[in-house]
């Protein structure tokens, strides 16, 4: 799994949608963990996902500093890495990475109020708004269509 991935599936374990968590229940959690080769720690990950999440752009969630241990480690013969003992840790240290690697504007959140999903933009420019144009971007778009028109009327 990349860190891109890790990072935006984590972002994504809350559906603003759906009004779905999956860190509030205890039997999805253990599968995202479990799928993703991670353990769970005692860090607060709701407040960690909250803060990542206001960094990404996501207007609704109160900007927060969070901390957790993450251990620069060089194995022998080996490549430097940054390394975690949990899920929090493994987190912060792909979008550490992602920032070092000038990635991390490319983490954004969908601005569509009944979205707010996570994506990458894969654009050239960095330039996409919407986490899909034929959904959000779409109804965003028709919905400022018919507010301009009935104004013109």
């Amino acid at each position: 799994m990349t860190d891109v991935d890790l990072v935006v599936d984590f972002l994504n374990t809350v559906d603003h949608e759906t009004g779905t968590d999956v860190v509030a229940d205890p039997h999805a959690w253990r599968r995202w963990l479990a799928d993703r080769e991670l353990t769970d720690g005692d860090t607060d990950v709701r407040a960690v996902r909250a803060a990542l999440r206001a960094a990404a752009g996501d207007r609704r969630e109160a900007p927060g500093e969070v901390s957790v241990p993450v251990l620069a480690e060089l194995p022998v013969g080996g490549t430097p890495r940054l390394a975690a003992t949990d899920v929090a840790g493994a987190v912060l240290a792909a979008a550490t990475r992602l920032a070092v690697l000038g990635q991390w504007s490319r983490v954004k959140i969908c601005p569509a109020d009944d979205c707010r999903w996570a994506f990458h933009d894969h654009s050239r420019n960095r330039s996409r708004t919407w986490c899909s144009m034929q959904v959000c971007g779409n109804r965003e778009k028709a919905r400022s269509w018919r507010g301009r028109r009935s104004v013109g009327q």
